[in-house]
């Protein structure tokens, strides 16, 4: 890098924490120059070669002609991998330990919402009836998670932890502690059939999307839950829909949707076997991040090293 090229800070125009993301950085990483898109001049702009991109402009990363990689602040990268002006340029996802317990968290939560019958108690306190149900331990209740990265592994932990019999599925073959692994096709529609609830971790990518399409979600025993904190392509919302008209799956908690926000006509916002949340399950602890961030940047800036990017055929 030259004295004239600064790590460049790329968000939208109307991002919130645009200022705030600028000075956690800067404090994570003193001895760089990062500058906000807007404060670089044209010369800057024109040599910039590496970007942190938050809720990603891909305008101006497309505006940057010698830009090698980014470096995103979320996990999520889907709209950097649709911009064809960055085919060329290396894309580094956010890997962020107190990211993946955060969602663990969640997806606990979430999972424990359902398992205690949450959905079913509000339902009756909207009619002020009293009605207590019967109780179901945690060890007979089977929660299946698509997706076995670090996300995933971090959340069958902690339902392991509580006491959920766990299974995870991912396309390629992955050793779980504590809990039962499939794989491939074969592998999903298996493990479909056992889960009293599924949790989608699973990133947007050409394979993911409507993975859980009408056949999938029939696949589901009778009565089974969703839980949606991946991305809103991966379930095609006609069917999930049918689904949940016809008594099938007796519940979804959605954190995603196609598009965002969810519009305001949804039928999702007032079905009531259906819990809407605005996208909230993990969201980027910003401390954290920036120390993630920093230390990919620090081997950059001594020598040029450039940290593990996406792959994207698999578009993670």
């Amino acid at each position: 890098m030259t004295n004239s090229a600064p790590i460049l800070f790329v968000t939208r125009d109307d991002d919130p924490d645009a200022n705030a993301w600028l000075t956690t950085l800067r404090a994570a990483l003193p001895e760089a120059d990062i500058l906000s898109f807007a404060a670089a001049n044209n010369k800057q702009r024109q040599h910039c070669e590496v970007a942190i991109v938050a809720a990603a402009d891909t305008d101006k990363l497309s505006s940057l002609p010698k830009l090698r990689w980014v470096q995103s602040l979320w996990a999520g990268v889907e709209s950097l991998l649709a911009c064809a002006a960055l085919d060329e340029v290396l894309i580094v996802r956010m890997v962020n330990p107190e990211l993946s317990q955060t969602m663990a968290e969640a997806v606990l939560a979430w999972t424990l919402y359902l398992h205690r019958d949450m959905p079913a108690y509000r339902e009756a306190q909207s009619q002020r009836q009293w009605s207590p149900r019967p109780y179901t331990p945690a060890s007979e209740k089977r929660v299946g998670v698509l997706g076995c990265g670090e996300l995933g592994m971090t959340a069958l932990a902690r339902l392991h932890a509580n006491g959920f019999q766990t299974l995870g599925w991912s396309r390629s073959p992955k050793h779980l502690p504590h809990s039962q692994h499939y794989q491939g096709t074969a592998g999903l529609e298996t493990m479909l059939g056992l889960c009293d609830i599924l949790v989608n971790l699973l990133p947007a990518t050409e394979q993911t999307r409507h993975l859980l399409n009408a056949d999938r979600l029939a696949q589901l025993p009778n009565g089974a839950a969703l839980i949606n904190f991946g991305r809103g392509s991966v379930v095609d919302d006609a069917a999930l829909l049918d689904a949940l008209d016809s008594g099938a799956l007796v519940h979804a908690v959605l954190d995603v949707f196609e598009p965002e926000p969810l519009h305001a006509d949804s039928r999702f916002w007032r079905h009531p076997s259906v819990t809407v949340l605005p996208h909230i399950s993990a969201p980027t602890p910003m401390a954290s991040a920036a120390a993630a961030v920093s230390d990919n940047l620090r081997g950059f800036l001594q020598d040029g090293t450039v940290p593990p990017s996406l792959d994207r055929n698999k578009g993670y």
